[in-house]
This record gives C-alpha cells, structure tokens and sequence, in this order.
C-alpha cells in the first residue's frame, strides 16, 4: 500500500522526508534537487521505475524486495521552507509538478487489486478518488461550504486547537484552518479501515495546501497571525506525519514539498505534428535512435537467456557423443543378452 500527500509550489523552496522506513534511505545532504523530477523521487522510493536516471545523490538504493506500503509527499504554498523534523534539500527550478505519472503506475501494476489513490486541493476545490478511496473517504469534505461546515462540529480541530492570533470570523484563517481539518480527517477516516494498510496495493494520497500563502497575501508574512499559523501547521504535518507512519506500521514515506511560489505555470506536455519533418533536419545522416531505458533489461534477458540455450546444446551434445549403448541407452538393453549369445 503506497500512501502519497502532495503539498505543491515550489519556487526556491525545501523537500523535507519527516519519516520514512528502514528500507528508503535518504542520505543525509544539502543536495538540490530539480523540481521536475520530485514525482520521479516518490515513484522510486515506491519501487516504479522511471524513465530517466535520477543522477541526485540525496536518495540511495535500499531494500529492493521491501517496499514502503505508504509514501506521503506533502506540498504547501507560500513559504521557502517549513521548520519539519527531518532531512532536508533545497529545490533548483521550482516548477508545479504531478503525480499522475505514479497514479498511472500503480493503476497499471495494480489494477486488479483496487489500491487507493487520492488527489485533493481543498482551496481549489479539486477532488479526485479512484478505487477503494470513494468507499474509504466518502464523507471527507472536499468543497468550501463543506469544510467551512465541518470546522464549526463538534469533533473539528476548533476545539482543541490553540488558535493565538488567528480569528474564526476571518474566511481566510477559517480556510487555513478546514486544510488542517482535512489531515485530521484523512487519518481519522484510515484509522477505521486499517486493512487497507495490510493489503499488497500501494495507496497515493495527494494533497495541495495553500491557506497558508492566503495567510500571508492577508496579514503580510512579517505578522504575528502568519508566525502562528506557520508554527501550527507545522506541529499538524508533524502528528499527521506520526499517525500515517504509525498506521502503515512503520513502513511509509512522508514528504513535504515547501515553496513560495512556482516559477511557470503547470501545463502539459504536447506534442506537435510538425516534428516529424524536423526530426529529419536534425538528423541529417540517417543514425540509430536512441535507446530507451528498457533497452538495457531486453539486452540481458536476450543474452543470457541464448547463453543458457548455448550452453546446454554443447553439454547435451558432449553427453551423447561419449555415451555406451551397452549401459547407459535403454534401446539396446533388452537385445544386449540376444548378442552376447550369437
């Protein structure tokens, strides 16, 4: 089971892993890591493959045969850096990133297991639940009016939340404030179907906070109300982190994704039918494409596979070619006798 949290925007900003099992090992470092390839990140750590070397040395090679059931990777807006426990890169090349790519990974890899994936951007509105999600999160609120609604219940986080500075008149405070809810809620609601942390899916749960940012657009990021809800959403990504890691058994991956802001706009990649002919301009003397990241398991099953084939002609022929009829061939076993008396 893969669990996965995405806090998104990065623009100078950290990649901090608060918790993470025995067999993902992050090396300790200040080295950058680019933006675009944090989804790459969260897919190895997963056990995917991707389709281009991760040449960043933050991230070693663990146990191949375990893999975590759960991978959290958190996104917030509006700030550089966020004071978590735990290791810590700074982030070249802020760009918005997606974990669809893992998404389609697991779908394909997984499909008939039905694993959990979740991707959630409450200030947006943005919702997406595929497989045993819709049954396991139904009653998560996803839209406005909805988080506006669950924060004044009696079990909401209002009640035992020191707010300091922040107001609940404010509809920017209350926003902030229905995010922090929703971790709350996630892990409220995974705790009632802990089975879903045994099975062999990996779950993804993606989840882009930016009431913080909203925080500081409103009071200025030098205020005492942007202090205190910088220093309450850290102890919540703190205690969500230790109740995601501890209901997987110790055996997820939690991540936090800390950026001002994005330095280009997300969009996606096309591709224009005009490339075709300036394929041919670019490679004027007609050589070989290159090879894709496959090329190299093909070129190893294929070898040793005709190898072994190799192999066991010559010993078979060598067996054949030195073997006595007399005893070691059953078709002349039974008229050995009949010779021996002519």
């Amino acid at each position: 089971t893969v669990f996965c949290v995405c806090f998104s925007g990065v623009c100078g900003g950290e990649f901090s892993v608060l918790r993470s099992p025995q067999s993902v090992v992050f090396r300790d470092g200040s080295w950058p890591i680019p933006g675009e390839r944090i989804p790459d990140v969260a897919a190895l750590t997963m056990g995917f493959s991707v389709e281009e070397d991760l040449p960043w040395p933050g991230l070693a090679v663990g146990d191949l045969f375990h893999r975590p059931q759960a991978t959290v990777l958190v996104t917030v807006k509006g700030v550089d850096k966020l004071p978590v426990k735990g290791l810590s890169y700074p982030i070249e090349n802020a760009v918005p990133f997606s974990l669809d790519s893992v998404a389609n990974a697991i779908h394909t890899l997984f499909s008939e297991e039905t694993p959990v994936v979740l991707q959630l951007a409450p200030s947006e509105e943005r919702v997406y639940m595929v497989g045993k999600a819709n049954t396991v999160f139904e009653d998560l609120s996803v839209t406005l009016r909805q988080l506006r609604n669950r924060l004044f219940q009696d079990s909401s986080i209002l009640s035992s939340l020191p707010l300091s500075s922040l107001s609940r008149n404010n509809e920017v405070d209350l926003l902030f404030l229905s995010e922090l809810q929703v971790l709350r809620d996630i892990a409220s609601l995974l705790s009632r179907h802990k089975h879903l942390a045994k099975d062999h899916s990996p779950d993804l749960y993606s989840l882009e906070l930016s009431g913080l940012e909203e925080i500081g657009k409103r009071y200025g990021e030098d205020s005492q109300q942007f202090k205190d809800a910088s220093q309450i959403l850290v102890d919540s990504l703190q205690k969500f982190a230790d109740e995601m890691f501890n209901l997987y058994g110790g055996n997820a991956v939690v991540e936090v994704v800390a950026v001002k802001e994005f330095n280009s706009p997300l969009s996606r990649k096309t591709r224009s039918i005009l490339q075709a002919s300036q394929s041919t301009k670019e490679n004027p003397y007609n050589l070989a494409y290159p090879y894709n990241y496959d090329y190299s398991v093909i070129f190893n099953i294929v070898l040793w596979m005709m190898i072994g084939l190799a192999l066991a002609v010559i010993v078979i022929s060598y067996n054949l070619w030195n073997m006595d009829p007399g005893y070691d061939s059953i078709i002349y076993r039974m008229t050995n006798q009949k010779i021996r008396m002519d």
